[in-house]
């Protein structure tokens, strides 16, 4: 009898035990989402003193050139939605907490080897919350994601951005999104056409009478892009570098004669004309095109707005000496900065793996969307986090963080301000002056 009593209450605390140990792993789930800061983040990783809605907005860009259907130099028409996702400082209701869930899909649509997957996440934002009402409207910054990609590959940088009080627009670029993969062509033409058209709607939104969320709410005066791979491709375009020519006879030769890239050429005469002084900095992160010729050294002397751009330098996609650091030597006439994740590949923007990607079975690259082999990506989130912080605020609201950003080049020498003891190894930052 105190046998089967001993072993009846030894099974009753292992339950009980089990069961505590599933109640943890679930809180700690709920507690810890993309881009919470983790013990070593930087300083200006952690989250700012706004609350943050979301909204999603369903935007047309009519009379688009529709260069999937170009033929024999003839480019068709069509009106081209556009889906972006709104985060914003929010004035939230008693008992309302920031919590959203992002419906997302890995894949890649017309990839019979990558079928589409639909998977949810959640972010630290209040879906359709109350805008703030503020004395003076909030900077705006716009986010392009890579081919393929989507609106929530970097919530944890938008949700954080707009916590420190900014309006953070991310694109979906159509025709180039996990969902709706489509030939090339489409991204390489409408990359930058897409930013500029989002950034005149949100313009016209943000002044508008009527009591649209965004009205009174952000200043399109004072922008910024953020780009990922060709994201970052479009974002130097938008504010300044123009394409090589042959860039634009390549593009020429992929769509069977359409020439409309060409507007947006350096030697287009009209083209550093049409550069959108609302433009006032870029954060790039891996961009794609150098390595493929898209710029020459008198395109990139059209960008003269700074620019960030953070850089692996094991890059295999965009390329590192030849591919991103030699944009940013090329761009003589930018204030600008080169951060690089050393042993970092092309992946040094996205949230981490979501937990779908882990699942066995699934194409590597999937899980290679996100990752990177060398780092933590939550690491590199709030590294990310700390830079952006810094850079935008000097430029977007005239902050005082150059000492976050006037560094000793290698961070393996001297601890980088802002970092915890120790923690900063394993990057470089450059800083370029306009000539």
């Amino acid at each position: 009898m105190p046998f089967i009593f001993s072993t009846f209450r030894t099974l009753i605390v292992f339950c009980f035990s089990l069961f505590l140990s599933f109640s943890i792993t679930a809180q700690e789930q709920q507690s810890f989402l993309y881009g919470d800061a983790l013990p070593d983040a930087p300083e200006l990783a952690v989250r700012g003193d706004y609350q943050v809605g979301v909204q999603t907005m369903e935007l047309v860009n009519k009379g688009q050139i529709d260069i999937l259907n170009s033929k024999d130099g003839v480019d068709p028409t069509y009106d081209r939605p556009i889906t972006v996702e709104v985060w914003y400082p929010a004035n939230l209701a008693t008992g309302t907490t920031e919590l959203v869930t992002y419906e997302e899909v890995m894949g890649t649509a017309n990839d019979p080897k990558r079928p589409i997957i639909p998977f949810t996440f959640q972010g630290r934002a209040a879906r359709d919350a109350q805008p703030l009402s503020p004395e003076t409207p909030f900077p705006l910054v716009i986010v392009s994601h890579g081919y393929v990609g989507s609106r929530y590959l970097m919530t944890y940088l938008t949700e954080n951005i707009a916590s420190k009080g900014y309006v953070v627009v991310a694109i979906d670029h159509t025709e180039s999104t996990f969902r709706d993969a489509a030939p090339f062509q489409s991204t390489l033409l409408n990359r930058a056409k897409d930013v500029l058209f989002v950034l005149d709607e949100v313009g016209k939104l943000g002044t508008a009478a009527d009591k649209n969320f965004l009205a009174g709410l952000v200043d399109a005066n004072n922008t910024a892009i953020v780009g990922y791979s060709m994201g970052g491709y479009g974002a130097l375009n938008a504010a300044g570098a123009g394409y090589s020519d042959g860039a634009i006879q390549f593009f020429t030769g992929m769509t069977k004669g359409s020439t409309a890239l060409a507007v947006r050429g350096s030697s287009n005469e009209n083209y550093q004309s049409s550069i959108d002084t609302r433009i006032k900095a870029v954060v790039a992160f891996a961009p794609w095109g150098m390595k493929a010729k898209v710029w020459d050294l008198e395109g990139l002397k059209g960008l003269k707005v700074p620019t960030f751009f953070v850089a692996g330098n094991q890059d295999d996609i965009s390329g590192y000496e030849t591919g991103i650091k030699a944009i940013y030597e090329g761009a003589i006439n930018a204030d600008r900065y080169l951060l690089t994740y050393m042993n970092a590949r092309h992946n040094v923007a996205p949230n981490p793996p979501p937990t779908a990607a882990l699942a066995p079975g699934l194409h590597i690259d999937e899980y290679y969307r996100y990752a990177e082999p060398s780092w933590d990506q939550r690491r590199i989130n709030n590294i990310n986090q700390h830079f952006v912080t810094a850079f935008l605020g000097t430029h977007l609201k005239q902050e005082d963080f150059g000492k976050y950003l006037d560094l000793a080049p290698n961070s393996n020498k001297e601890t980088w301000e802002g970092f915890k003891p120790r923690s900063s190894v394993g990057l470089e930052l450059l800083h370029g002056v306009p000539e």
